[in-house]
């Protein structure tokens, strides 16, 4: 059974990837916003964990066909 590599970031890069602070990638884990691996003492987050915070997080534009009362 073969495994697919999945890169695993360190709080320091996924902070760098959200160009957040690592403060707020910790609050995430934290909160279990965020799926992560516990590696011993060590934090790892799956580049694919990323991806899809910042996937579920974007709100798309508002076009004039998608007001209510509008028709197209």
């Amino acid at each position: 059974m073969a495994t697919e590599f999945v890169p695993l970031l360190t709080v320091e890069e996924a902070a760098q990837r959200l160009a957040t602070g690592e403060r707020f990638v910790r609050r995430l884990i934290a909160e279990r916003r965020i799926a992560f691996v516990r590696i011993g003492r060590h934090i790892r987050i799956p580049a694919s964990a990323i991806e899809a915070f910042i996937h579920d997080g974007t709100v798309q534009p508002i076009t004039v066909t998608s007001l209510p009362g509008r028709a197209a």
